[in-house]
């Protein structure tokens, strides 16, 4: 391939932009904007540090092992409305469902899913990216330090690897009070949003290994060790 040919290649991703963005090439170039730096998003920037305020409150969506799925707070806060007469109810549920309505042991009402979770990982670093070291917040929010949001995706991913990291007992969060084979994992398809055990099933390799692409994309240095229930970043 020639050098000219090879200077003009685009990845996958910035190709995926420029089509996503081509009717609006010409207005943006006008404008003056780099259309591969800008970031598109739904939220401003105050509007993402409330919404990390409530995300990154251990009292609420961070748990020791990543991002609950519903807020802990409706534990004893539930949401409730009455419609036609009848009162329907969303409590936080950590671990399995207690009741079939949304296919038996599935529950996205508490616990830890792990897509979900990189999704949040990825998106951290892309608005870091545009919006700099400048921009900070609490972590966790309601006695952590001040992180960029590079740090604070770096942490997220720690809390996630962890689960599949043996601690100081040499215990798996993941595995709860179970023996896994020794040396062996297990992938399973969501987690204890309050103690990181493996819930549902146990061969949900499609998503869950994902903590393999979270280790392969940790920070330079960036050491995989068990994180402490309830502890806040440690300054490095």
């Amino acid at each position: 391939m020639s050098k000219d040919k090879t200077e003009s290649r685009v990845t996958g991703e910035e190709a995926i932009i420029q089509g996503f963005l081509a009717p609006l090439a010409i207005p943006l170039l006008i404008l003056g904007v780099p259309i591969l730096d800008t970031l598109f998003a739904i939220v401003t920037p105050a509007q993402l540090r409330r919404l990390l305020d409530r995300t990154f409150d251990e009292a609420e969506f961070l748990s020791p092992h990543g991002i609950r799925s519903v807020s802990a707070i409706h534990r004893s806060h539930p949401f409730t409305i009455a419609l036609d007469g009848q009162s329907f109810r969303v409590d936080y549920e950590p671990g399995e469902s207690t009741t079939a309505l949304f296919g038996g042991n599935s529950n996205w009402r508490g616990p830890v899913w792990m897509p979900l979770n990189v999704l949040i990982v990825e998106s951290l670093r892309r608005f870091d990216r545009h919006l700099g070291s400048a921009f900070t917040v609490l972590m966790p929010a309601d006695d952590g330090r001040d992180v960029t949001l590079a740090e604070a995706a770096d942490e997220l991913s720690h809390r996630l690897v962890s689960l599949l990291i043996p601690d100081d007992a040499g215990r798996l969060p993941a595995a709860g009070s179970r023996s896994w084979p020794s040396g062996l994992l297990l992938f399973h398809e969501y987690f204890h949003g309050d103690t990181g055990e493996g819930l549902g099933a146990s061969h949900q390799t499609g998503w869950t290994a994902l903590a393999a692409h979270l280790v392969l994309t940790a920070p330079a240095g960036a050491a995989a060790s068990p994180a402490p229930a309830g502890a806040a970043p440690s300054k490095s």
